[in-house]
Protein backbone atom coordinates (compact mmCIF):
# COMPACT_ATOMS: atom_id res chain seq x y z
CA UNK A 1 0.00 0.00 0.00
CA UNK A 2 1.43 3.31 -0.89
CA UNK A 3 1.67 6.24 1.42
CA UNK A 4 -1.15 8.17 -0.20
CA UNK A 5 -3.63 5.31 0.33
CA UNK A 6 -2.52 4.90 3.98
CA UNK A 7 -3.13 8.60 4.63
CA UNK A 8 -6.67 8.46 3.18
CA UNK A 9 -7.58 5.34 5.22
CA UNK A 10 -6.23 6.93 8.41
CA UNK A 11 -8.13 10.19 7.79
CA UNK A 12 -11.36 8.28 7.22
CA UNK A 13 -10.81 6.26 10.40
CA UNK A 14 -10.29 9.41 12.45
CA UNK A 15 -13.44 11.02 11.00
CA UNK A 16 -15.50 7.90 11.77
CA UNK A 17 -14.23 7.67 15.35
CA UNK A 18 -17.03 9.82 16.91
CA UNK A 19 -19.67 7.70 15.15
CA UNK A 20 -18.08 4.50 16.35
CA UNK A 21 -18.12 5.75 19.94
CA UNK A 22 -21.74 6.98 19.82
CA UNK A 23 -24.05 4.53 21.55
CA UNK A 24 -27.76 4.17 22.18
CA UNK A 25 -29.44 2.08 24.88
CA UNK A 26 -32.72 1.85 26.80
CA UNK A 27 -33.05 2.81 30.47
CA UNK A 28 -35.86 3.79 32.83
CA UNK A 29 -36.66 7.02 34.67
CA UNK A 30 -38.85 7.46 37.75
CA UNK A 31 -42.14 9.29 37.06
CA UNK A 32 -42.66 12.16 39.49
CA UNK A 33 -45.93 13.61 38.22
CA UNK A 34 -48.48 13.03 35.47
CA UNK A 35 -50.78 15.94 34.60
CA UNK A 36 -53.52 15.30 32.01
CA UNK A 37 -54.06 18.01 29.39
CA UNK A 38 -57.81 18.57 29.23
CA UNK A 39 -59.68 20.70 26.73
CA UNK A 40 -63.35 21.65 26.68
CA UNK A 41 -65.13 20.60 23.48
CA UNK A 42 -68.49 22.17 22.58
CA UNK A 43 -71.18 19.59 21.86
CA UNK A 44 -74.53 21.17 20.88
CA UNK A 45 -77.48 19.00 21.93
CA UNK A 46 -81.26 19.20 21.85
CA UNK A 47 -82.98 19.73 25.19
CA UNK A 48 -86.71 18.97 25.32
CA UNK A 49 -89.45 19.26 27.91
CA UNK A 50 -93.14 18.48 27.95
CA UNK A 51 -95.67 21.02 29.20
CA UNK A 52 -99.33 20.37 29.79
CA UNK A 53 -101.66 23.15 28.63
CA UNK A 54 -105.41 23.57 29.04
CA UNK A 55 -107.37 23.41 25.80
CA UNK A 56 -111.11 23.98 25.54
CA UNK A 57 -113.03 20.80 24.92
CA UNK A 58 -114.98 20.58 21.72
CA UNK A 59 -118.71 20.08 22.03
CA UNK A 60 -119.49 16.66 20.72
CA UNK A 61 -123.00 16.02 19.55
CA UNK A 62 -123.71 12.35 19.85
CA UNK A 63 -125.28 10.99 16.76
CA UNK A 64 -128.69 9.57 17.43
CA UNK A 65 -130.54 7.07 15.33
CA UNK A 66 -134.20 7.49 14.41
CA UNK A 67 -134.60 3.87 13.26
CA UNK A 68 -135.50 2.57 16.73
CA UNK A 69 -138.20 5.20 17.20
CA UNK A 70 -139.74 4.44 13.80
CA UNK A 71 -139.79 0.68 14.29
CA UNK A 72 -141.01 1.07 17.89
CA UNK A 73 -143.78 3.46 16.75
CA UNK A 74 -144.99 1.01 14.11
CA UNK A 75 -144.94 -1.91 16.54
CA UNK A 76 -146.73 0.16 19.20
CA UNK A 77 -149.39 1.27 16.71
CA UNK A 78 -150.02 -2.34 15.67
CA UNK A 79 -150.37 -3.43 19.29
CA UNK A 80 -152.59 -0.45 20.15
CA UNK A 81 -154.77 -1.19 17.17
CA UNK A 82 -155.38 -4.70 18.52
CA UNK A 83 -156.58 -3.28 21.84
CA UNK A 84 -159.83 -1.42 22.04
CA UNK A 85 -162.67 -1.03 19.66
CA UNK A 86 -164.54 1.77 17.83
CA UNK A 87 -163.24 5.31 18.49
CA UNK A 88 -161.14 3.93 21.37
CA UNK A 89 -159.22 1.93 18.83
CA UNK A 90 -157.85 5.13 17.20
CA UNK A 91 -156.78 6.48 20.63
CA UNK A 92 -155.17 3.12 21.55
CA UNK A 93 -153.34 3.04 18.18
CA UNK A 94 -152.01 6.60 18.71
CA UNK A 95 -150.97 5.86 22.33
CA UNK A 96 -149.29 2.59 21.23
CA UNK A 97 -147.42 4.42 18.47
CA UNK A 98 -146.14 7.08 20.93
CA UNK A 99 -145.16 4.54 23.60
CA UNK A 100 -143.50 2.27 21.00
CA UNK A 101 -141.53 5.19 19.55
CA UNK A 102 -140.20 6.19 23.01
CA UNK A 103 -139.20 2.61 23.93
CA UNK A 104 -137.67 1.96 20.47
CA UNK A 105 -135.65 5.20 20.68
CA UNK A 106 -134.22 4.32 24.13
CA UNK A 107 -133.31 0.79 23.09
CA UNK A 108 -131.69 1.91 19.83
CA UNK A 109 -129.77 4.88 21.29
CA UNK A 110 -128.86 3.11 24.54
CA UNK A 111 -130.09 5.93 26.75
CA UNK A 112 -127.99 8.67 25.09
CA UNK A 113 -129.26 12.09 26.01
CA UNK A 114 -130.65 14.37 23.35
CA UNK A 115 -128.44 17.27 24.42
CA UNK A 116 -124.68 16.99 24.71
CA UNK A 117 -123.10 17.03 28.16
CA UNK A 118 -121.06 20.12 29.11
CA UNK A 119 -117.39 19.42 28.40
CA UNK A 120 -114.63 20.58 30.75
CA UNK A 121 -111.25 21.86 29.53
CA UNK A 122 -108.78 19.10 28.79
CA UNK A 123 -105.00 18.93 29.21
CA UNK A 124 -102.87 18.45 26.13
CA UNK A 125 -99.16 17.57 26.17
CA UNK A 126 -97.02 20.02 24.22
CA UNK A 127 -93.35 19.15 23.61
CA UNK A 128 -90.95 22.07 23.35
CA UNK A 129 -87.32 21.64 22.26
CA UNK A 130 -84.32 23.97 21.93
CA UNK A 131 -80.63 23.62 21.12
CA UNK A 132 -78.19 24.21 24.01
CA UNK A 133 -74.40 24.22 24.13
CA UNK A 134 -73.00 21.45 26.28
CA UNK A 135 -69.29 21.13 26.95
CA UNK A 136 -67.43 17.87 27.24
CA UNK A 137 -63.95 17.48 28.76
CA UNK A 138 -61.49 15.50 26.65
CA UNK A 139 -57.96 14.48 27.56
CA UNK A 140 -55.61 15.34 24.69
CA UNK A 141 -52.35 14.14 26.26
CA UNK A 142 -50.30 13.96 29.46
CA UNK A 143 -47.50 16.20 30.73
CA UNK A 144 -45.16 13.67 32.33
CA UNK A 145 -42.44 14.87 34.70
CA UNK A 146 -39.75 12.30 35.42
CA UNK A 147 -36.34 11.98 37.05
CA UNK A 148 -33.35 10.45 35.29
CA UNK A 149 -30.04 10.33 37.16
CA UNK A 150 -30.82 13.35 39.31
CA UNK A 151 -32.15 15.52 36.48
CA UNK A 152 -35.85 16.40 36.08
CA UNK A 153 -37.42 16.35 32.62
CA UNK A 154 -40.94 16.97 31.30
CA UNK A 155 -42.37 15.45 28.14
CA UNK A 156 -45.81 15.43 26.46
CA UNK A 157 -47.07 11.89 25.97
CA UNK A 158 -50.25 10.40 24.50
CA UNK A 159 -50.80 8.07 27.48
CA UNK A 160 -50.01 7.82 31.20
CA UNK A 161 -46.77 5.79 31.50
CA UNK A 162 -47.32 4.63 35.09
CA UNK A 163 -44.63 4.76 37.81
CA UNK A 164 -41.64 4.54 35.47
CA UNK A 165 -40.92 5.63 31.94
CA UNK A 166 -38.81 3.87 29.33
CA UNK A 167 -36.13 6.16 27.89
CA UNK A 168 -33.91 5.92 24.84
CA UNK A 169 -30.50 7.21 25.93
CA UNK A 170 -27.93 8.31 23.39
CA UNK A 171 -24.29 8.84 24.40
CA UNK A 172 -21.65 10.49 22.27
CA UNK A 173 -18.54 12.47 23.09
CA UNK A 174 -18.39 16.24 22.76
CA UNK A 175 -16.50 17.41 19.67
CA UNK A 176 -14.83 20.42 21.17
CA UNK A 177 -12.35 18.70 23.53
Amino acid sequence: MNMHTKLIVTALGICALPFAQASEFADYGRVIRVQPRVEQVRQPREECRTEYVQVPAQQQQQERSAGGAIIGGIAGALLGNQVGGGSGRAVATAAGAIAGAVVGDRVDNNGRAVQSQPQYPQEQAVRQCRMVDAYESRTTGYDVTYDYRGQTYTSLMDRDPGQRIRLRVSVEPEHGQ
